[in-house]
């Protein structure tokens, strides 16, 4: 009988543990499934309002780009390549600007010798060790774009040169 009794209570013991386990179970699940659920609320419906706040700004995009136009973007080929005093020796630039309309593209390229040769004038006088840091490339490119708009201003062009890009940049 004593053997009987005991038996029992390990088998209660048994379930206790079973109901316990089971509980810790439910709850898990159950953590998993809200945490889930939070996640899923913010990932689809927190992002609504940014948006929203995006696709106001480029509805505000087309129309300040209809009154520019479209970017048109003209290489000047072919590369500026210059001696430099010290070592590198010689600079190889790749250039492209954008414009906003065919008329000012067409008065670049009209004018391309006039603008490469102060440009190349603009490229010689650049100190090449210092050219090896990224701001003076971004410099560079400043100059560039600001003695570009100089050159079209003095020659009256009908607009300006919105941007200028290096699309090759070699020293050696």
């Amino acid at each position: 009988m004593a053997k009987e009794n005991a038996t029992e209570d390990l088998d209660l013991g048994e379930e206790k543990k079973g109901k316990s386990k089971l509980i810790i179970i439910i709850a898990a699940v159950v953590l998993l499934l809200v945490g889930g659920g939070l996640a899923a609320y913010f990932l689809l419906f927190a992002g609504d309002e940014q948006t929203q706040e995006i696709a106001g700004q480029e509805a505000a995009a087309p129309a300040e780009a209809a009154s520019k136009g479209p970017a048109i973007y003209l290489a000047l080929d072919p590369p500026f390549v210059v001696t430099l005093p010290g070592h590198p020796r010689l600079l190889q630039v790749g250039v492209s600007v954008r414009v906003s309309s065919e008329q000012i593209g067409e008065f670049v390229s009209h004018n391309d010798p006039m603008i490469r040769h102060n440009l190349l004038n603009l490229l010689s006088t650049v100190d090449a060790t210092a050219l090896k840091a990224r701001s003076a490339k971004v410099g560079l490119q400043k100059r560039m774009l600001d003695e570009l708009n100089r050159i079209l201003k003095e020659l009256q062009a009908p607009g300006q040169v919105d941007a200028l890009y290096f699309t090759s940049f070699v020293m050696q």
